[in-house]
Order: structure tokens, then sequence, then C-alpha cells
């Protein structure tokens, strides 16, 4: 059964390739979703897939890539979107 969430890293994640990183992980996992840079500096976003499969999609984001340096994920329940396939990276 299908989850959503949205999402939002705190912490050094600008600039250091966290949004494609989060595209990469989230197609290896079958997530689905968005995320783009906030003017605030941080990355928001939305992931939906098997609980499983998010459990890990927020494991891989609250690590981020090398040189991220993430101090804070929050996460909120959303309702399921039908009908969406892949995982974009917004501008």
């Amino acid at each position: 059964m299908s989850q959503r969430l949205s999402f939002l890293a705190h912490g050094r994640v600008q600039g250091v390739n966290y949004r494609n990183f989060a595209a990469k992980k989230a197609t290896e996992l079958g997530v689905t979703g968005w995320c783009r840079n906030t003017e605030a500096g941080k990355v928001e976003g939305e992931a939906q897939g098997s609980q499983d499969a998010l459990k890990q999609f927020m494991k891989e984001l609250d690590n981020g890539p090398s040189h991220a340096h993430v101090v804070q994920l929050d996460q909120t329940p959303l309702d399921v979107k039908e009908g969406e396939s892949g995982f974009d990276v917004r501008r």
C-alpha cells in the first residue's frame, strides 16, 4: 500500500548535489515525487511509495550525498496522489 509524505531537509543541502542525489535514490527505490530548493536554503519535496521504500528513502535523505550535512529532516504525512510516475527535480 502506497504512502506519501512531504519532507524538508535542513543544513548544507544546496550546492552539494542533494536534489539529484534524492532523485537517484528515489528511482532506485521505486519512489515517486519531486524536490526543489527553497529560498531559505533548504530542500523540500514530496515522496510516495511503499512504507519500506519511504523508510529507506528518508534514511538516504538524512545521510545525503558526501558533501551535504543534513542537520534535520522534517516529515509530514500527505494524501496519496494517483497517476504519478517518476521523481522530478524542480527548479
